[in-house]
């Protein structure tokens, strides 16, 4: 098998959306599909041509097949993906939403198969996954458990020692973490391990204690990043690296249904603009474009283009 492009851990969960309007205890019929933050941003790397090898664990029942089949259909490289006998496939209910505002969102993920990733499930010293040329983390995965954030730091580690690009999406989901400190002292120590990191206009204000894009763009070249890419939404990106600091303008949208992914598709295009030589703010140009594609989908990755779609 070839050698992966990308290497990302996360969790893949079987997404629920309503399929009529109103809160979800009234709701009485739903649309499977997909989610994860991870799941998606290695299933737009794909479609634009990449070869992904995603780490993870789905329980031993039909959520954990369903996300199976769909991810070999994707095409990605499920060397690393375990089945767990012992726990089950998460899963979460999404509110439809059709005018862009956030939809109610409800997580049954306590206990999953992926909340039980431990090192462990770190690809062996002669897998081809050392070889991978990026490796892509977010704040999500830490979360989850101990033993999940073990094997982040440890893949983290070993990516950023061998020379490999790491790049790191915030991510922040305050309920998955036992308090607002550990998840800012525990976030900020993965990003001293990234050399990309990407974090929206909020996250960074939270994770760093600055105001201003700029300074926020700062305080991560101080501790060790080569880039900063901060997500203004609508506004566009701003760009930071030792030597060039730029706004990113982003892409009017006419029609917003539903924002849920859009930053994983940002991810998306700037990372894929990375592998394939672009200069940083081009690449987040192309962040920009396919988030403005995305919140004008309803599923998280229904919006994610090929290359062909995205005109290159």
């Amino acid at each position: 098998m070839r050698v992966p492009d990308v290497i990302t851990v996360g969790e893949a969960m079987t997404l629920l959306i309503a399929r009529e309007p109103g809160p979800l205890e009234t709701v009485r019929e739903f649309e499977r599909a997909t989610a994860g933050a991870e799941l998606n941003v290695a299933v737009g790397l794909s479609r634009l041509g990449f070869r992904v090898g995603y780490i993870s664990r789905l329980g031993a029942d039909s959520l954990g097949r369903n996300l199976r089949h769909f991810m070999e259909a994707e095409g990605l490289d499920l060397r690393w993906l375990r089945t767990d006998e012992h726990y089950p496939t998460g899963f979460m209910l999404k509110q439809m939403v059709s005018d862009g505002s956030d939809p109610q969102v409800e997580y049954f993920r306590r206990g999953s198969a992926a909340s039980h990733l431990s090192p462990a499930d770190l690809p062996a010293a002669d897998s081809e996954a050392r070889q991978a040329r990026l490796v892509h983390l977010t704040g999500i995965s830490p979360a989850l458990s101990s033993s999940c954030r073990e094997l982040v730091f440890a893949l983290a580690r070993q990516a950023r020692a061998e020379g490999r690009i790491v790049s790191f999406d915030p991510n922040l989901r305050p309920r998955l973490w036992p308090s607002q400190a550990v998840m800012i002292e525990t976030l900020e120590a993965l990003a001293a391990h990234a050399d990309l990191v990407m974090p929206g206009l909020s996250e960074g204000r939270l994770l760093t204690g600055r105001e201003h894009p700029d300074d926020i763009a700062r305080f991560y070249l101080a501790r060790g990043a080569r880039m900063v890419v901060i997500k203004l939404g609508p506004e566009g990106a701003y760009v930071a690296t030792d030597g060039y600091t730029g706004l990113v303008p982003g892409m009017p949208v006419q029609n917003v249904v539903d924002t849920v992914g859009a930053g994983d598709g940002f991810a998306v295009g700037v990372i894929s603009g990375l592998l394939d030589g672009l200069p940083i703010e081009a690449a987040a140009a192309r962040g920009n474009a396919i988030g403005a594609r995305v919140v004008q989908f309803r599923g998280d990755c229904d919006g994610l283009p090929t290359r062909r779609q995205l005109g290159l």
